[in-house]
């Protein structure tokens, strides 16, 4: 175990060096974007293998680490299946999104919506996804903050902003390009952890009773496990749960702004598939080896107290002061901004290409190329301005807290209005162009309203209350608004044309 909680002088190094890296992919993509078209889709050129490990590492952050550490330490094999149910909700937006969002997507995730539906919604959905996709970055950011400054001993001021700002640098410098490079070395730095972590964890466990290899190690962790650590569920994650969870998660995957990004930057529509599925590949493969180290700590060290949540949100940090040796802490900081900084960086390059194409796009239809890379960087940096001043405010006001919580009751009020109008818009003729509008904005506001009864009535703030509260709503508003406000034979035509453009046989 590490005799301190100081760092060694390599793990800042280490971490050092990571940080220079990242600045110099930016440095070397800062004259290769032209166009906002190359800055923020990648001029549609981006490999399938690129873009989706950069869509994988954008799946999660260091929320996980935290968050799933936790849960992997309190019940065992829980996290792996809450994991897993990313599985299928990629391989369903590989199979019937990929094409449509590659198609109908041009310099935006969200710039389709003006033509399906209005131009009004298109700037509402900017509006209220704005604040959503910024206060998602904040929170993820402050979990890096979390993890590295108060549990692995790096000052958490510092965490927080350096981190913060070094994505703003090479997002600003690089674009979307030099996002997806770096995400390619983060997948690395995080692989090496993943991979080096269970060895000494096993080491660790073998070392229980006096023991030694890694075969006997993996028989200590059968033998002295819990009972019922391997079940499926466990706690309040039980199987209505994982279902919840799974339309969440799966709304999430195949709408969030970034991750659309991801499908649109790709060179083909067999490159869009083919990149779901080597990501699902990856979400696969991946929980089991993140979370053994967790799972084995439940026994080389049991004496945490399970219900403080500061003590749970810190087992990763823990496990890793037992079981690496001194010195080797900066490759784990690294992988944990690693975590971090990819679906932040993918965020900022998706929020500013929502403000440059959505909002300064419609105020000056007419700006030169050079007035938009403009726009582009100032809204990178205001967004990542923005983000890194709300992750402060939230320290200081009530600090971490049940970060899995309180994300997911947000994406409960805030998702399924958004994902299913915008899923709705490229998969079903039927709903009308206003029909849009009327259940965003009813399914935001009956979703608002509960959280504010739920004060009174506790249940109505339950995330699959919220959830199915939130998705009836819109699924009633879309049904009911296709209704009473039809479509003109005009505007029905210019659906009939949107989908032939986005359905017709898949190119070679």
């Amino acid at each position: 175990m590490m005799g301190s909680d100081s760092l060694h002088w390599l793990d800042y190094a280490v971490v050092a060096l990571f940080f220079i890296a990242m600045i110099g992919v930016g440095l070397y993509f800062s004259n290769k974007s032209k166009s906002t078209d190359q800055f923020f889709g990648g001029d549609k050129t981006v490999p399938w293998w690129l873009s989706g490990i950069s869509f994988y590492m954008c799946s999660f952050s260091a929320l996980a680490f935290v968050m799933y550490s936790a849960l992997a330490y309190k019940y065992g094999w829980v996290p792996v299946t809450i994991s897993w149910l990313s599985v299928p909700a990629v391989l369903l937006g590989g199979r019937f999104l990929a094409v449509r969002w590659r198609r109908s997507a041009k310099g935006s995730p969200i710039d389709f919506i003006a033509s399906r539906y209005t131009p009004k919604m298109c700037q509402a959905l900017m509006w209220l996804g704005l604040p959503m996709q910024i206060l998602d970055n904040a929170f993820k950011l402050l979990a890096i903050g979390t993890v590295v400054g108060v549990g692995m001993g790096f000052p958490l001021e510092i965490a927080i902003a350096v981190s913060g700002a070094i994505i703003i640098v090479y997002t600003f410098l690089g674009g979307l390009k030099a996002t997806l490079v770096c995400d390619f070395i983060q997948f690395f730095v995080i692989l090496a952890v993943v991979l080096l972590l269970p060895f000494l964890c096993l080491d660790r466990l073998a070392a229980v009773d006096g023991g030694a290899g890694i075969a006997h190690g993996m028989k200590v962790f059968v033998e002295k496990v819990p009972a019922g650590f391997f079940k499926l569920t466990g706690g309040q994650y039980d199987w209505l749960y994982m279902v919840v969870f799974f339309l969440i998660v799966g709304a999430n995957l195949s709408t969030n702004w970034s991750l659309v990004q991801r499908y649109y930057s790709t060179k083909s529509d067999k490159d869009a598939k083919k990149m779901a599925y080597l990501v699902s590949a990856l979400l696969f493969l991946g929980p089991p080896l993140f979370f053994f180290p967790a799972m084995a700590a439940r026994v080389f060290i049991p004496e945490l107290d399970m219900t403080d949540k500061n003590v749970m949100n810190g087992v990763y940090a823990l496990l890793c002061k037992t079981v690496l040796p001194a010195g080797s802490f900066g490759l784990v900081i690294a992988a944990m901004f690693s975590a971090t900084m990819s679906t932040l960086a993918g965020g900022y390059n998706a929020i500013a290409s929502v403000i440059t194409n959505e909002f300064y796009g419609r105020i000056k239809p007419n700006a030169t190329p050079v007035e938009k890379m403009r726009i582009a960087r100032i809204a990178t940096v205001f967004v990542g301005g923005a983000v890194i001043g709300l992750t402060f405010l939230m320290q200081y006001a009530q600090g971490a807290g049940d970060l899995f919580d309180v994300t997911n009751k947000m994406f409960a009020v805030f998702v399924p209005p958004i994902a299913m109008t915008m899923l709705c818009g490229v998969l079903v003729k039927s709903v009308t162009k206003r029909a849009g509008s009327i259940a965003l904005v009813s399914g935001i506001a009956v979703g608002i309203a509960s959280f504010i009864i739920g004060a009174w009535v506790p249940v109505l703030r339950e995330m699959g209350s919220m959830f199915f509260i939130t998705s009836l709503t819109t699924i009633f508003a879309l049904v009911v608004g296709s209704i009473i406000k039809p479509d003109t034979s005009d505007e029905r035509k210019k659906i009939e044309e949107f989908f032939k453009r986005i359905t017709d046989e898949e190119e070679v």
